[in-house]
């Protein structure tokens, strides 16, 4: 479903050279690695929000650089979901108002199971402004999972929240890509929570290492 081949990139310095690797259905991978090492940029590039200076990335089997930008478009708004770390809710709106817009576009219907496992129900009706960070975190993820992905960025998903939260934030995921046969891509810098992907990578020297 996700294959990345010799993926290269740099700013004004190189970030990573020859990165490659796949992921199928129910597979879930976490790269860590120390600040500036270039971990969002690489889930960037795999997100396709960003063109690498060398190599392919391929979803479902099919090159996203071959894709003409309503192709891509078509992509990211039906099989892509990406929790950041800014969260980009709609400020003006209520939470749940955040949550029936991506419902709308997707075909889809709120979760209020998933809602109340986030601990935001009662949550609902708050404008996005009066939420706390982890607060806005987490209904940000209830949207992406809302729009039922098949494949998840998640970069820094649990930044905001305790430790308790996280883990919980964590066993939701992992539980959502085994049940809808999908794909999670995760950045973070807890390696306790990494070690709950299959697959954990260090983005060090340049390089994707397998630890």
């Amino acid at each position: 479903m996700l294959k990345a081949t010799n993926l290269s990139h740099k700013f004004e310095y190189p970030l990573f050279n020859n990165i490659s690797f796949s992921l199928e259905a129910q597979e879930s991978m976490a790269i860590i690695g120390v600040s500036g090492s270039g971990k969002s940029t690489l889930m960037h590039i795999l997100a396709t929000l960003l063109e690498p200076i060398e190599g392919e990335v391929e979803l479902f089997g099919e090159s996203i650089y071959k894709l003409s930008q309503k192709e891509l478009l078509k992509l990211r708004r039906n099989d892509i979901g990406i929790i950041f770390q800014q969260h980009y809710l709609f400020k003006g709106f209520l939470a749940k108002e955040n949550l029936e817009v991506a419902a709308l576009l997707a075909g889809t219907t709120i979760d209020t199971e998933l809602l109340k496992r986030l601990g935001i129900d009662k949550l609902m009706h708050q404008k996005i402004t009066e939420l706390s960070g982890g607060q806005q975190q987490r209904v940000s993820i209830a949207r992406v999972l809302t729009k039922k992905p098949k494949i998840i960025f998640a970069d820094e998903p649990t930044g905001n929240l305790d430790e308790e939260t996280a883990f919980e934030v964590m066993d939701i995921l992992s539980e959502y890509i085994k049940n809808e046969n999908a794909i999670l891509v995760m950045v973070t810098h807890d390696q306790r929570l990494a070690r709950r992907c299959e697959k954990t990578y260090s983005l060090q020297e340049q390089q994707l290492v397998l630890i």
